[in-house]
């Protein structure tokens, strides 16, 4: 007896299965099908694997504030649900070059920023920048701990020290209480 996985039965009796994606929450389907889908939480729109065409800043703002962004990272920063694949125990010292070449993603395991094309470095984006920096130095953190590709970390560092510069974000000193009276008794 000859078995037949699902897709295969189906189109060997002639039924036409429409192919549903469900991918980080988002749901991916052929246009005819889109109004017999009655969920109007999900978003519809092609996941593709090229990046051309780049996301304004005003709506990647708005994408760290929406239900879509909750429902994929929730509270936490984006990195912390990224795996990188590697060979054997250890992981390299150091990350990709770069996880887009020619506007199309070309590895199968592209970097937190890379893989959500909504995620998008720039100065004005403070709350995105905020989560790549630590809270109890204040230092950007580094590849190998949040697996950025080596492009994508670098613009990253730029964007946080403009930040910086335009006061978009602060970072605080920690105020020392010094007794300048004990200063002055030891100079006589």
């Amino acid at each position: 007896m000859r078995r037949f996985s699902k897709m295969s039965w189906f189109s060997l009796v002639g039924i036409n299965v429409p192919r549903v994606v469900t991918c980080r929450y988002i749901c991916v389907t052929p246009a005819k099908y889109q109004e017999n889908v009655e969920d109007s939480k999900l978003e519809y729109r092609e996941v593709t694997k090229n990046r051309s065409e780049s996301v304004p800043v005003e709506t990647s703002i708005k994408y760290l504030k929406s239900p879509a962004y909750f429902q994929t990272y929730g509270e936490k920063p984006v990195w912390v649900p990224y795996r990188r694949n590697h060979k054997g125990t250890f992981p390299p010292t150091m990350t990709r070059k770069t996880c887009i070449r020619n506007g199309v993603i070309s590895t199968g395991n592209p970097c937190p920023i890379c893989r959500d094309e909504y995620l998008v470095l720039n100065e004005q984006n403070t709350e995105l920048l905020k989560q790549f920096i630590s809270p109890q130095t204040g230092a950007i953190l580094g590849y190998s701990i949040t697996g950025l590709c080596r492009k994508k970390h670098q613009e990253l560092e730029v964007k946080i020290k403009r930040a910086y510069d335009m006061g978009l974000i602060t970072y605080d000193v920690p105020f020392r209480k010094y007794d300048y009276l004990e200063y002055q008794q030891t100079q006589q």
